[in-house]
């Protein structure tokens, strides 16, 4: 039976490499993720009620664009934001 050492560098790259595979599950892939997003996709992805959604939009805290009726919001910005809240 073969002996293998495995030392303090050996065990920190596993981790390092470990939580950039863990983060690539989890953060969502931005290559099938819409650039612009409804109202109602950005509260569902927040999980926040529409009054909090007028008020981060009163406040600076989420820039929009306005097509006609209808509120767009960038997918980098949310993203941005939910980087800022952890």
């Amino acid at each position: 039976m073969a002996l293998e050492i495995v030392t303090k560098e050996d065990l920190q790259e596993f981790k390092n490499d470990l939580l950039q595979e863990l983060k690539n599950l989890l953060l969502p892939k931005s290559n099938n993720q819409k650039q612009w997003l409804r109202s109602a996709d950005v509260k569902v992805l927040l999980k926040i009620s529409s009054g909090t959604l007028q008020n981060m939009r009163i406040n600076g805290t989420l820039r929009y664009s306005k097509v006609g009726g209808t509120l767009y919001y960038n997918y980098e910005d949310i993203e941005k934001l939910l980087q800022s809240k952890n």
